[in-house]
């Protein structure tokens, strides 16, 4: 693949952007192409971080800026122009301006902006990866260089040579359908729209071959920006306006001085920080893979109806039985094969409509890298293997009479986890340190808290390593709590990686999988209780760096999601503890041993709010003869 555009549907068509190629957008005034450009732009500077030159003509840096600010975040962009944004998005937008310099986006907004001008500034920017040209315009204006017939026909040959020359992708929106202008340019590629209210009709052709496809995308002028369709295969219908969401942080920066984000009606706004020179990015990843889903029944949201995407786990079930002619064992196994992929799918189908657009692919920052193949990265999840030893002490020496010990253990613990504060956006680093409950990722703290508790589990786990260490948000919640509680003493922070969270991303996934175990628990229907605990548990396992779930790569969610189980199985203990049983041991995500009335704190059964009993036994253990 090339460089990403943003838009799924066009990128499979075109493979990328790739290098060498100057691809035109073609659409009359109002259809969308300087909204492509706009995409291409923000995609490869701020989600893969790779340098681009983007020379505006016609255009102002603030255009730009709104434009991409609008998209990101994404925030209502005529409210966004207007400066009537609200407190929470007016902190949004406040939240970019020190993040702006970030960016290797360079804007070139000049009055005398020329294809020699873009020409001569390519080998200023050092591993530049696209140049944007926004826009070529058909109606002569003696002040923009790049308007009018002839001189379109020049920019279109000197941009198509600039991307031969610079083995660059070259992208270049122009304000005209005309096919018999487009047809004297014999452009390498052309990509021609044509608006239909929200429709976005779209015919990719190329030289010497014609027309090579035809697709329909979204047009989310709400957002100032175009989008898959929703379901490309039933009628259109209006994309749901979602809320404003946490920042999707958004710098941008031009080569003579950084450019500040569209302020909101606030007196005191933040000033950007000075623009950078331009880096060298890192290796390119995969771009977002999203899975076009079709909407829930009109209504059903509100009324809590999720039969449409329980549903879609019937009819995997039901398809898996039919292939394997009613054979349990083979559709399960088949099932569990399709796991990761069919839980991808219907996590985006349930994201239809979501308050948040959620980062799938920010930069893995080095911390949560693995250092090699199979092993770790270096963030310290609170994992427990933990034994009440002063009890067995005293059970030993007989200062304790003998207990009954029952191992009890947690439903779906995975799939409880799921309701956690997960980071919207890319983590940015704060030196300062510190604890904001709106914010999630992962924190710095100079050495681990002290833990003098002897009949509750440290929440951190067992490892007593010296020095600092990393923890996620769902363990520093945890931390809190327990000093709340006077366990502890509030967890120090020195540094932090974080971004804007929210508790309901994973969500309605979860609710739609619980309700359809709860359904197949019922039922004893056991194909579909293994083939959802496949989808929830590989769900969590593949979204670090398994090779397996190229849809998202977010090894922050998925320690925050393990940590989270951890710390659901401290409540747990700590619940049991402040009832009057006797916690005993403690293991995993989802093992607690107690001695008492267990049944008397905690319901028991399958359900993912209840606990079931695996086993007992008597300590102490009698020695054997």
């Amino acid at each position: 693949m090339g460089l990403p555009t943003g838009i799924r549907a066009l990128d499979d068509v075109l493979g990328g952007l790739q290098p060498g190629r100057f691809y035109l957008v073609a659409a009359a005034p109002g259809a969308g192409s300087s909204l492509i450009a706009t995409a291409a732009a923000r995609t490869s500077a701020l989600d893969q971080h790779r340098p681009v030159l983007y020379a505006a003509s016609g255009l102002t840096r603030a255009d730009v800026a709104a434009r991409i600010v609008a998209a990101h975040l994404p925030v209502d962009y005529s409210r966004l122009r207007a400066g009537r944004l609200t407190p929470t998005e007016q902190d949004d937008a406040a939240a970019l301006h020190h993040h702006l310099a970030q960016a290797p986006l360079y804007i070139d907004d000049g009055t005398d902006l020329t294809t020699d001008a873009i020409a001569e500034s390519v080998p200023d920017l050092p591993d530049l990866a696209l140049v944007v040209v926004d826009r070529l315009q058909t109606t002569a204006d003696p002040r923009l260089p790049l308007s009018g017939p002839p001189q379109i026909t020049d920019a279109a040959q000197a941009l198509a040579h600039l991307a031969r020359t610079h083995e660059l992708p070259v992208l270049a929106a122009v304000d005209t359908d005309d096919p018999q202008l487009i047809a004297t340019l014999s452009l390498d590629i052309t990509i021609t729209l044509t608006r239909d209210a929200d429709q976005i009709h779209t015919t990719i052709t190329e030289r010497d071959l014609g027309p090579q496809a035809t697709l329909t995308l979204h047009a989310d002028l709400a957002h100032a920006r175009i989008t898959d369709p929703t379901n490309p295969y039933a009628s259109p219908t209006p994309e749901p306006q979602t809320p404003p969401a946490a920042p999707q942080h958004t710098p941008a920066q031009t080569p003579q001085a950084p450019l500040q984000a569209p302020n909101s009606p606030t007196s005191d706004s933040t000033p950007t920080e000075p623009a950078p020179t331009a880096h060298t990015a890192d290796p390119p990843r995969p771009s977002p893979r999203r899975t076009a889903a079709p909407p829930p029944p009109v209504g059903g949201y509100a009324n809590r109806d999720y039969s449409y995407f329980t549903g879609m786990i019937t009819r995997a079930v039901d398809e898996a039985l039919h292939d394997h002619d009613g054979d349990v064992t083979a559709a399960t196994e088949a099932l569990v094969k399709k796991a990761v992929p069919n839980a991808m799918a219907l996590f985006e189908s349930t994201r239809v409509g979501g308050n948040y657009e959620h980062t799938v692919y920010p930069e893995t920052l080095e911390f949560l890298r693995k250092k090699t193949k199979d092993g770790a990265d270096e963030i310290w999840e609170g994992r427990h293997n933990w034994t009440n030893t002063h009890l067995m002490e005293a059970l030993q020496n007989g200062t304790h009479p003998p207990i009954t010990v029952y191992a009890l253990d947690t439903n779906a613990s995975f799939l409880s986890a799921f309701k956690t504060h997960l980071p919207i956006g890319a983590l940015i680093h704060d030196p300062n340190g510190g604890f904001d409950p709106k914010r999630s990722g992962i924190y710095r703290l100079p050495t681990r808290p002290t833990w003098h508790h002897p009949h509750l589990p440290d929440p951190i786990g067992n490892r007593r390593e010296d020095g600092p260490v990393l923890l996620d948000d769902a363990t520093i919640r945890l931390l809190i709590r327990c000093a709340r509680l006077g366990l502890c003493e509030t967890p120090h922070i020195t540094e932090c990686w974080t971004s804007g969270t929210s508790e309901g991303l994973l969500e309605k996934f979860r609710r739609v999988l619980t309700e359809a175990r709860t359904k197949a628990l019922e039922t004893d229907d056991t194909v579909t209780v293994e083939y959802i605990k496949a989808m929830y548990s590989k769900f969590t396992s593949t979204i670090g760096e398994s090779s397996v779930n190229r849809d998202i790569r977010r090894p922050d969610w998925m320690h925050i999601i393990r940590s989270q189980a951890f710390a659901n199985l401290w409540y747990k203990s700590h619940r049991a503890h402040s009832n009057g049983l006797s916690v005993v041991r403690v293991r995993g995500t989802d093992e607690l041993h107690v001695a008492g009335d267990w049944r008397a704190v905690f319901t028991e059964g399958r359900l993912t709010t209840q606990m079931k009993q695996k086993d007992q036994y008597p300590l102490p253990r009698k020695s054997a003869r």
